[in-house]
Parts: C-alpha cells; sequence; structure tokens
C-alpha cells in the first residue's frame, strides 16, 4: 500500500512537472503582442530553467511508466534545446591579429579590436573603484554604464576612469539616474539623448577605428523594467530600438531587461543585428540577479548588440560589489575598410 502511494505520488509530480514546462514552452511561443500580459514577460525570462523542470518530468514519467507524460516532457525538452543552442554553437574565430592585440599590455585603439564593457551600476550604489579597476585590467576601450549619479560619476572621477577612458557623455532623463558612455578614444557627434526613447536619455558617440577609416556608433542602452505597472511600457521601450537596428554601425550595450527569450527582443535585432553573447557560442552568460541571498544569476538581462558583420570573442560577466548586475564584457573585431 505504501508503495503504492508512492507511485501515485510520482505520477502526480511527473504530470506537474510536465504541465508546468508546457506553460513555460508556451509562454515563450507567445507572439510579441501579447507576451504583455501580466507577468508573462517574468516567465518567459525563465525560459531555460523549465529545461530542468521538463527533465525531471521526463524521469519521474519513465520510474513510473508514464508514456504519454514522457512524451509531453520530451517535446518540451527539445523545443528548450533548439532554442539554447545557439549559445553553444561557435561562431567565427576572432582572427590572428585579435589574438595577438588581445595578448599586448595595452590596448591598440587604432586597430579594427575593441574590448567592450557594460555594467548597470544598480542606482549609482555599485563599487566605482571596482569597475576602474576592471577597465584598466580588461583593457577596456569603450564603457556603458547604466543607472549612474552625479555622486557615482564623480567616484568614478576619483578612481582615475578619465585617465583610462577620457572622453565621455552622461545624460540624466529625470534629474536622478543617467546613463552614460566614456571612451579611449574621442567620441565623435555625442548625443545626449540617440533617439526619442520612452524609458531614458540613452546616450551616443561614434568611435573610430583602423586607423580613423571605421566608424561604429555607440549607445549606452536602458529599457523600461517589466512590473504590474508597466508590461506594455516595457515592450515598447525595446522595441524602440528597432529605430537604431533599422540601421548599420551601431553597438548597442546595456541593460535591455529582456532576454533572448522574448520576442520583442528577437524584433528588436532584426535581420542585421545579433546579440553578441549568441553570437561567440561560449555558452550562456547570465547577469541578473545579484542581490539576493541564496539565489544565483540566472537571467540575462544585460546585452552587447553588434551587427552581424562583427566577429565576437568570448563574452564574460564579472561581479560588481554593490550591483543587482553583474557587468559583462566582450572582444569585438569589426570588418576592415575594404574587406
Amino acid at each position: 500500500m505504501a508503495l503504492q502511494r508512492r507511485h501515485r505520488i510520482l505520477e502526480a509530480l511527473a504530470a506537474l512537472f510536465a504541465l508546468v514546462a508546457v506553460l513555460g514552452c508556451a509562454a515563450r511561443l507567445l507572439p510579441m503582442s501579447l507576451q504583455t500580459l501580466p507577468w508573462v514577460p517574468v516567465i518567459v525570462a525563465a525560459t531555460p530553467w523549465f529545461t530542468v523542470v521538463a527533465l525531471l518530468a521526463a524521469i519521474l514519467s519513465l520510474i513510473t511508466h508514464r508514456w504519454f507524460t514522457l512524451l509531453v516532457a520530451a517535446g518540451c525538452i527539445a523545443l528548450e534545446v533548439s532554442w539554447q543552442m545557439p549559445y553553444f554553437v561557435n561562431g567565427p574565430s576572432l582572427g590572428t591579429d585579435t589574438l595577438q592585440a588581445m595578448s599586448r599590455p595595452r590596448a591598440d585603439t587604432t586597430d579594427n579590436v575593441a574590448r567592450v564593457m557594460t555594467a548597470n551600476v544598480y542606482k549609482g550604489q555599485a563599487d566605482a573603484g571596482q569597475i576602474v579597476d576592471l577597465v584598466r585590467d580588461q583593457h577596456v576601450e569603450v564603457l556603458a554604464l547604466q543607472e549612474t549619479t552625479d555622486d557615482f560619476v564623480a567616484k568614478l572621477e576619483e578612481a582615475g576612469l578619465s585617465m583610462l577612458l577620457p572622453y565621455s557623455v552622461v545624460a540624466s532623463s529625470d534629474g536622478v539616474y543617467g546613463n552614460g558612455l566614456w571612451s579611449a578614444t574621442p567620441l565623435d557627434s555625442p548625443q545626449d539623448a540617440e533617439f526619442n526613447s520612452s524609458a531614458s536619455f540613452m546616450p551616443a558617440g561614434t568611435v573610430a577605428f583602423d586607423q580613423g577609416r571605421l566608424f561604429e556608433r555607440f549607445v549606452s542602452v536602458h529599457t523600461t523594467s517589466p512590473n504590474p505597472a508597466t508590461w506594455k511600457q516595457w515592450s515598447t521601450s525595446v522595441d524602440e530600438l528597432r529605430t537604431l537596428t533599422g540601421k548599420g554601425g551601431y553597438v548597442l550595450m546595456g541593460d535591455f531587461n529582456a532576454t533572448t527569450d522574448h520576442a520583442v527582443f528577437r524584433h528588436m535585432l532584426g535581420a542585421d543585428y545579433q546579440d553578441a553573447t549568441v553570437a561567440s557560442g561560449h555558452g550562456m552568460v547570465f547577469t541578473w540577479p545579484m542581490d539576493r541571498k541564496m539565489v544565483p544569476a540566472g537571467v540575462c538581462l544585460d546585452h552587447i548588440v553588434v551587427g552581424k558583420d562583427v566577429t565576437v570573442g568570448q563574452v564574460e560577466a564579472k561581479t560588481i560589489a554593490g550591483s543587482d548586475h553583474r557587468a559583462l564584457l566582450a572582444t569585438l573585431q569589426f570588418p576592415k575598410v575594404g574587406e
């Protein structure tokens, strides 16, 4: 009798896990317009983790011989694998010149390679000194920060950021929290807001590469976060970035408050842009949340978005004390002029 009761419990758990996995897959399959329904963006953000739920359902189904439940779980696993597989398929390798440039003690600001970094500094609470140390140690040439404050920018200056990245543009839409862009070389045509975003001022500047023959427009991005009061505004703020990805020559770095599983993020990429983490093919890189005890980072809300003609090296995340996001770093190899 006890064995039979245990068997029924396992059957119920298998069915429950399979149902949860199905709901997770269904949310991911919804079109962009329906992913603005309450709490759907949050569910979609957890898409990779429904693979674990589906695996549990499959294991319990095998144990209890529930073949229909097993079939459902297997279908969910197949979908999840197809969605996340691009993260693990290596893209084009960095060239030999790029690898040599990365091994030098200092970054060469005249070549077609850039080491870039983005970080949400959590309303100016992140450790400014640690960010400057990362910029120095990682030879960062272009830095994008979100949720800065005047006091935080002053701390960056005190820590020596201007000695490494002397050119900058920082802007705030509400006078309190802003976004910023810093560069090792002059920022041409700096703008407080590259376009009329409903979320925040997104400053931009053009950086020259390949001995001044190639120009890329960098933007520090921060969209609206999804919560019960802003589901539709969240989707709108991400989709507005199509204003930029509909053009060429942009590098968007920042807190997009969306993952590659969100339909609006994929729509924003369009046909000509790619997510750097996916393009590198070295696995998923989680950046949020970092301020919750006993809860590891399990969502990638921060992105570096580049044109499909850009080759991306391994993307990595670095923990910043005081921030709820990890910093994201990448090596970008731009096509040389004439290639």
